[in-house]
């Protein structure tokens, strides 16, 4: 009888087993993957498409076309309770899914807060929720009259001080003023924290305060964002943190699945779960036996890991431990032709950076593409 392996999410370090899959996956094994959204956007270039400089499709993998090539089945379905004594998904679709071994590259999410209704809230994650959002926002920008002589600023407001809520503002402000130089914006950045980018070096983080500065974006530190206190707004773009999907978090939907007190699951150092070795979590999604930050970077990573591991559990091999990397290279796109290099404690900002970010982006996205044999042929007249 077959084997089952459900990667469940299509996340950077799921894309990697799929594309290794049809080399390396041993036969007798049937491969499930369960995501809500077949087009997964790539971290890394989300600030340069809300920027305007790459097209959706630009920055996503097409997880069904990943599925066909690995000979996986795809299926359409976000995960709604997991039973992990039972070894099985139930799924939003109704599906119930059993799984003798099981992957969890779910990422993370964001509640936004409740607003006025004349308030557009964008949250930046999930990032397949955004897209929606974005478009609606743009299309009325557009569209919209500035008929008065003196027209009221449109007013920008994120919140939250990491990567995501410095990337996004640049990004956002920047689209919205290139879209309608004929209309005012007005932005502000609010965090709880002392300064932006914590975690960065100095050197980072004085170089995101001067982009910020030169693009106009005011800075509010120190500052916990509530209902009553914050400052009128057309826009909020919400980046404060991520969160656990739901059903993580409420122990009647996780089962007896061990999770970290925010809801993210616990796995030690073969990113296996410390309480079900059938079940594996990467990403966002997971807490690592010591914390890691939200970051792609890890995921990517994480993905060789996990394939090996994943193909060791299904042939009874011994597994190989994941050592996150102590200094890696981080590029943050500031959406004016620059991006900020940093890596340990050294930090540089310049054109040079940006065009290294967008041939490393680049090629990341284009390793999942299907090979030239394998693109659909346009006929004569259509656009391929």
């Amino acid at each position: 009888m077959k084997q089952r392996l459900v990667l469940a999410g299509a996340g950077h370090a799921h894309a990697q087993v799929l594309k290794a899959w049809a080399d390396r996956g041993p036969r007798g094994v049937e491969l499930v993957v369960v995501s809500p959204h077949a087009m997964a956007p790539y971290s890394g270039m989300v600030p340069g498409w809300l920027a305007g400089t790459y097209g959706f499709q630009d920055i996503v993998i097409d997880f069904p076309a990943l599925c066909a090539r690995a000979g996986a089945r795809w299926v359409p379905a976000a995960i709604d309770r997991l039973d992990p004594d039972r070894q099985c998904l139930e799924l939003d679709s109704g599906e119930t899914l059993h799984y003798d071994f099981l992957s969890l590259n779910t990422g993370s999410t964001l509640v936004p807060p409740v607003c006025d209704p004349s308030v557009t809230v964008l949250s930046m994650r999930p990032l397949s929720q955004l897209k929606t959002g974005y478009d609606q926002l743009l299309e009325r920008w557009q569209a919209g009259a500035a008929t008065d002589a003196e027209p009221r600023p449109f007013r920008v407001l994120a919140v939250g001080g990491g990567a995501a809520g410095v990337e996004s503002v640049l990004a956002v402000v920047n689209r919205l003023r290139t879209l309608r130089p004929d209309r005012p914006v007005q932005a502000e950045l609010q965090t709880r924290g002392p300064t932006v980018l914590p975690g960065y070096p100095s050197g980072a983080r004085r170089l995101a305060l001067r982009a910020l500065e030169q693009a106009g974006v005011a800075v509010r530190t120190g500052t916990r964002w509530t209902t009553g206190s914050a400052p009128a707004c057309d826009l909020l773009l919400w980046a404060a943190g991520a969160q656990a999907h739901a059903w993580q978090r409420t122990p009647q939907r996780r089962g007896t699945l061990a999770v970290s007190p925010e809801g993210f699951v616990q796995i030690d150092r073969c990113l296996r779960s410390v309480s079900h070795p059938r079940v594996f979590a990467v990403g966002d999604c997971a807490h690592w036996h010591q914390p890691l930050p939200k970051a792609g970077v890890y995921a990517v990573r994480m993905g060789p890991v996990l394939l090996d591991n994943l193909l060791a559990s299904l042939q009874g091999t011994a597994l190989r431990a994941y050592a996150p990397q102590s200094r890696f290279l981080s590029l943050l796109a500031t959406a004016d032709g620059r991006a900020i290099a940093t890596r340990g404690r050294f930090s540089l900002s310049g054109r040079w950076a940006w065009r290294w970010k967008d041939r490393i982006d680049r090629a990341f996205v284009n390793r999942f593409a299907a090979p030239p044999a394998l693109q659909p042929v346009a006929h004569q007249g259509e656009t391929p």
